[in-house]
């Protein structure tokens, strides 16, 4: 957000910050949350890249397609270990997926 924005937020009463504090998260929970967030996005990126739908991203899964949306959107219902077998199966290699998780 711009610092003009900022200061016009906070001179109108509103309290400036970070999701993670608004949120109350540990250090922890916000690497987390963002390493959710980042194999999320790279499955997306990954599933376009092959120029597959989330449909079919999700048959070769044996899911469904709203599964395959939860996960590219790092939903609190998807866990690492589901974004990192879907990264597997959609091509992605084990290199790929540390390159993500390093970059966290």
């Amino acid at each position: 957000m711009d610092e003009n924005k900022q200061k016009r937020l906070k001179a109108a009463g509103w309290k400036v910050g970070s999701a993670s504090e608004f949120l109350g998260l540990t250090p922890e929970e916000a690497e987390y949350v963002e390493l959710k967030l980042a194999l999320g996005s790279y499955l997306r990126d990954v599933r376009l890249n092959r120029r597959w739908t989330q449909a079919q991203l999700a048959e070769r899964l044996g899911s469904s397609q709203s599964r395959v949306a939860k996960m590219e959107s790092a939903d609190s219902s998807v866990s690492l270990d589901l974004l990192v077998k879907a990264l597997l199966a959609a091509g992605a290699s084990t290199k790929d997926v540390g390159r993500v998780i390093a970059a966290v």
